[in-house]
């Protein structure tokens, strides 16, 4: 339940009155719109000032820092509320959204196989990492979850554990139903408070963009990719079939309209920071904010959301999937039908195990390479090859990943609307 206070008017400084016709402009401008400015603003101070753009991207570290802080408080405040708070009765569409996801992420898979085995992709395998370790099967992939669902509650806020995080939260907020009536409102209470540090968050993405970008282009350009284009362009391609054709028809099935202009504002206003932040995590605050726009279910969102950035994976799953049949062509190994729909299974898992931080998909491609015997060693030279092209490749996936929480969230939520009209 809500409870609404009167607050009596605030006196508003006289510098702020001053500032007055800048706020207001402010206000009268959408945040898209102001990270957009924030971003062409980015890419003319890398090309036009290269060591200036160097100097600001503490800009883009200091928000992107802000964003990782506040997520895993978010989710573990909001998310126990939210459990804690609910009343017998009420719907929630966890379950849909769940297999939303699981389809999603497969789908994902099955069309980046069909992309690599109808425009191959051969590496230069001269590059090797063997500081990285990678995980040495699913069981070990399994068992990894498992002890992050475990962890020490504060060692998982720390660490940003997000796994660890949904277990304490879920946990406290099952356990908390049974608390007081003044106890449960003093956490909606909590989880109103940081939601609205999160706002005050959100609302320096268009510096923190604008950070992002110009340092990203002034340190590390474009000079990098261009021996990778074909392999960025499958890559990439595959993400914007996802987006654009498989995720509207799944969309479409669910809600039986037109989804663009669902698909297409998530995009815009989930997509756009996911794919500068390139971290599903940090862009937890952003589709709560944008779930609460669409005036979706918050006992469904506040769980799902969260839930999504771990499990909900379909860019991992492309850059898993296209990366390994990379290498299986670059070492001329024969691939049959079985084995393509094996792979597809094998990554859309691995996927779901992936890490919400830049690059958590690429340590987990030598475990796709074993399914065809390439040993260690060569699968981590195709590890250093994702990193190099993960300027863009993480980015696409992340804004891939990112939106695609909210479009399910929302689809699921107007689905269920729909049937009980």
């Amino acid at each position: 339940m809500k409870v609404y206070v009167k607050v009596a008017p605030v006196q508003v400084p006289e510098i702020v009155l001053h500032m007055s016709p800048v706020l207001h402009l402010l206000n009268r401008t959408s945040l898209v719109t102001q990270i957009v400015i924030g971003l062409v603003a980015g890419i003319a101070l890398a090309l036009l000032a290269p060591a200036v753009a160097r100097d600001v991207a503490f800009l883009g570290k200091v928000f992107v820092s802000a964003l990782k802080a506040v997520a895993p408080v978010l989710v573990f405040v909001l998310v126990m509320a939210s459990i804690a708070n609910h009343r017998q009765g009420q719907q929630t569409h966890i379950r849909p959204i769940l297999w939303l996801y699981i389809l999603g992420t497969f789908a994902a898979a099955v069309v980046a196989v069909v992309a690599s085995m109808l425009f191959p992709s051969h590496l230069v395998l001269n590059a090797s990492d063997a500081a990285l370790s990678a995980p040495g099967g699913i069981t070990e992939v399994l068992q990894n979850l498992l002890l992050s669902a475990v962890d020490n509650p504060v060692a998982a806020l720390i660490n940003a554990n997000f796994i660890g995080v949904l277990t304490w939260s879920i946990g406290l907020g099952i356990a908390l139903r049974h608390a007081s009536e003044g106890t449960r409102t003093m956490v909606e209470d909590l989880s109103n408070a940081v939601t609205q540090i999160v706002r005050v968050v959100i609302r320096f993405a268009p510096l923190g963009i604008f950070g992002l970008v110009a340092s990203t282009l002034a340190q590390s350009g474009l000079d990098a990719l261009f021996g990778y284009l074909h392999l960025l362009a499958v890559l990439i391609g595959c993400m914007l079939f996802v987006a654009l054709v498989m995720n509207p028809l799944i969309v479409f099935w669910q809600i039986r309209r037109n989804p663009y202009p669902l698909v297409l504002l998530c995009l815009r206003e989930s997509g756009i920071t996911a794919f500068f932040t390139r971290s599903s995590a940090a862009n937890i605050p952003v589709n709560l904010a944008l779930s609460e726009k669409l005036g979706l279910h918050e006992d469904t969102y506040s769980v799902s959301i969260p839930l999504g950035a771990t499990i909900n994976m379909a860019g991992a799953a492309i850059t898993i999937t296209v990366l390994t049949l990379a290498a299986v062509h670059t070492l001329g190994i024969a691939i049959d039908l079985p084995t393509a729909v094996l792979l597809s299974v094998v990554a859309a898992v691995c996927a779901c195990g992936a890490s919400g931080v830049a690059g958590g998909s690429l340590l987990l491609i030598p475990l796709a390479c074993s399914l065809f015997g390439i040993p260690s060693e060569i699968a981590m030279q195709v590890v250093a090859v994702g990193f190099i092209i993960g300027v863009l490749q993480d980015s696409a996936e992340t804004a891939l990943n990112s939106s695609t929480d909210v479009i399910f969230t929302a689809a699921a939520c107007e689905a269920q609307e729909r049937r009980t009209a």
